[in-house]
């Protein structure tokens, strides 16, 4: 009889080497949730399991037999190549724990790929820590290209961390390189997008107003994806500037030029900053913000992970509070709050001062103003300039407003 954990994992690899579901594989000779069991090592095999198994993929039972400990990273490099599952990607991870020495350009591939599913999922410490060793890999490969591309990305995880000083410092060291070895125009571009928001989240506005219309200027007749981002960093960048309309410009440009077919994932990004930024704008754009809303709904089904949801739910929460439907608030900060939060730093922030105004207007003054300056002080610290602003002057009119309904309190 087979030992496990090994036979689960080679069960599981010869399954995704074949494309296969659990479901798939199961048909009609044993349930889903058995051989889930299987995969996961929590139930041995018999021998009547072991020959159907073999059968339905066609190989002898001696496949079963693990060699050398697991898949080849190459192998495993294989298989996530010809699929996007997440199933593939632990395949990967498992591949490179036992992964000894070899080649390290396989291993830069590979953290590459996991890094890339940490992102689309929002957890970044697990996204900075395969960032750093790629960072360490890149440096002694000596590789212009691999560096700029691991810079300009842990430039981006660090900024949405909320570390901003150390995103500008390593964004700066990708532009310049992108430019002294005389990259493609899609690195200086990622190169620059990672400075820009680095910049205009430290409120550098003017450095950040340069690096952007150089961008854009870069991209011009580029198309596709690449010139949506740009667009995108150009509208981030008015807005925090003050000008509404030229942001809303922008950013319409971005959507109008966009197939979703190209990249729906970016497509759906898209509406959610349009929605962000007509909540943001003054006054706000209610019903601009609710028709992106329902444009980005429906297609989180296909390319849905834990981070857009959170994202989608936060953005409903603000519209419900601009609309008066304060129950409603109230009930989806309840269902984010029972899961870890992916999101970025400055949107954590935004939902913890919605958060805040909500418990002014429950009743609970003191609760909330105590969130309100807690939050003031965080984004100081983090030296968030515009974030810092903002929550300043919704202290303040909250104290005011407090003050206008008790005229006689101190």
């Amino acid at each position: 009889m087979m030992e496990q954990p090994l036979f689960g994992r080679r069960l599981k690899e010869l399954r995704l080497a074949r494309g296969l579901s659990q479901a798939a594989l199961a048909a009609d000779g044993i349930s889903t949730g058995y051989l889930s069991r299987l995969e996961s090592g929590m139930r041995q095999p018999t021998e009547r399991v072991v020959a159907y198994l073999a059968k339905r993929l066609d190989v002898d039972r001696s496949a079963f037999e693990v060699q050398s400990g697991s898949t080849s990273l190459a192998q495993a490099l294989t298989i996530v190549s010809s699929t996007d599952s997440d199933e593939a990607v632990e395949l990967l991870v498992t591949a490179l724990d036992h992964a000894e020495g070899g080649d390290p350009l396989l291993r830069w591939q590979a953290l590459w790929l996991i890094a890339r599913r940490w992102r689309r999922l929002g957890n970044k410490a697990e996204e900075l820590a395969c960032l750093e060793e790629l960072d360490t890999i890149a440096e002694e490969l000596a590789l212009p290209e691999l560096r700029c591309r691991v810079w300009a990305s842990l430039a981006r995880c660090l900024r949405s961390s909320g570390d901003v000083h150390r995103a500008i410092e390593i964004a700066g060291k990708a532009v310049r390189l992108s430019k002294e070895v005389h990259l493609s125009v899609s690195d200086v571009s990622l190169a620059l997008m990672a400075l820009v928001a680095a910049e205009a989240e430290e409120g550098r506005l003017p450095d950040a107003r340069a690096h952007v219309d150089e961008l854009v200027e870069l991209v011009d007749g580029v198309g596709g994806p690449l010139r949506a981002e740009a667009l995108w960093s150009a509208a981030t960048v008015r807005f925090r500037q003050g000008d509404q309309d030229a942001a809303r410009a922008f950013l319409e440009r971005a959507i109008d030029g966009l197939d979703g077919r190209a990249d729906l994932t970016l497509w759906v990004r898209l509406r959610l900053a349009a929605a962000s930024l007509s909540l943001q704008s003054s006054p706000p754009l209610v019903d601009s913000a609710q028709e992106r809303l329902a444009e980005a709904e429906p297609a989180l089904r296909f390319v849905g992970t834990p981070l857009l949801n959170q994202e989608l739910l936060t953005l409903k929460a603000h519209l419900a509070f601009e609309q008066g439907h304060y129950d409603d608030v109230r009930a989806l900060l309840d269902e984010l709050h029972q899961d870890e939060l992916w999101l970025s730093y400055r949107d954590r922030i935004r939902l913890g001062v919605l958060e805040g105004r909500l418990l002014i207007l429950e009743g609970r003054l003191d609760e909330g103003l105590a969130q309100l300056k807690q939050l003031g002080d965080e984004a100081r610290r983090a030296a968030n300039v515009d974030l810092v602003a903002e929550i300043w002057r919704i202290l303040a009119e909250a104290l005011e407003d407090a003050r206008a309904a008790a005229p006689g309190a101190p």
